[in-house]
């Protein structure tokens, strides 16, 4: 049998894999009685943390938020994964995350044992971090009243800032946040223009409190990845483009990213791409970098616009003599 203390640790672990446990589940894990159980969870209780307990057939224990973080005890992927998910988040997304991050992993790496903490300092001691400071970095505040937002259903008012700077007030069923490496969207339904919207979350200023609870909305498509994908590589772009790319659709996606485009196959050898741009020259330039014959289906505007580019490159490729020096 256990000692107590170990055995209130692997209880307090046992209760933080998952939602709700039942006393015979937990006391088999655990090699002991129902009763044992029973005391260990009022040991846990009288140490502040919450395990709150149901009777019936549909009762067990459940580990509830307290007024203070329990010991998180990780298996040894699990503190690697979070070790390195910490360093990477110096460089992350989230406005003023990269303090906080480096606090953390610095109490972490303090009770890494050795084999771990070496496997970590491994990986760090080989990777060269490329990044500089991302305009495009989100308030944590926002990026959580926002979470909540969608998770509790409620109504969602803020100010949103266009690419331009033109401020307009927003009302939004919240549905979805994206997270593409780089930037944060939300995906919603916009009340006021009636149809769903993506809005980049450094963009957004909410306003409190937020609105009533709504019920939950059907989303756009079945695959909510794939209308992500679209609605941020597409959809709130001036120029819009189609574009047949002569080769399987895997090796179209090899070479980009969901946040720059949606590939679709067709058949074995073409694909339909879908991306956008602000800009036409940048359209086409992105579109024949990817190094594979395509045809642009729309939007006119592109057409014409890589007729005139292929003509350009064509000249280009031809120089003419240049005319004889005075002497």
């Amino acid at each position: 049998m256990l000692e107590t203390s170990a055995r209130l640790l692997r209880l307090l672990s046992l209760l933080q894999t998952q939602r709700d446990w039942s006393g015979p589940d937990l006391a088999e894990r655990l090699g002991v009685t129902p009763r044992t159980v029973r005391r260990d969870v009022e040991k846990l209780r009288g140490l502040g943390y919450p395990v709150h307990a149901a009777s019936g057939v549909a009762g067990g224990y459940r580990l509830g938020a307290g007024a203070r973080l329990p010991p998180l005890l990780l298996d040894d992927d699990e503190a690697v994964a979070v070790a390195v998910s910490l360093r990477t988040a110096t460089a992350g997304s989230v406005e003023g995350i990269a303090e906080s991050s480096v606090r953390a992993l610095s109490k972490l790496e303090q009770v890494l044992p050795a084999r771990l903490r070496h496997r970590v300092q491994a990986l760090h001691s080989v990777t060269v971090p490329l990044h500089g400071t991302n305009p495009s970095a989100v308030d944590p505040e926002v990026l959580m009243a926002v979470a909540t937002a969608c998770r509790e259903h409620q109504v969602l008012r803020f100010d949103y800032r266009d690419h331009d700077g033109a401020r307009t007030s927003r009302r939004t069923e919240p549905h979805t946040l994206v997270h593409t490496g780089w930037r944060w969207y939300l995906v919603a339904w916009d009340l006021t223009r009636d149809d769903w919207r993506n809005f980049r979350l450094d963009r957004i200023s909410p306003k409190t409190p937020t609105g009533p609870a709504f019920p939950p909305r059907e989303p756009p498509t079945d695959d909510i990845r794939a209308y992500a994908s679209w609605s941020v590589s597409t959809a709130g772009y001036r120029f819009q483009a189609q574009v047949r790319f002569h080769a399987a659709a895997e090796v179209i996606a090899r070479s980009t990213t969901p946040s720059a485009m949606t590939v679709e196959p067709v058949d074995d050898e073409t694909c339909l791409v879908r991306t956008g741009s602000n800009s036409l020259d940048s359209l086409a330039l992105y579109l024949s970098l990817l190094g594979v014959d395509f045809e642009v289906l729309e939007p006119p505007e592109l057409v014409e616009h890589v007729r005139v580019l292929a003509g350009r490159l064509d000249r280009a490729s031809r120089p003419r003599a240049l005319p004889d020096q005075p002497i």
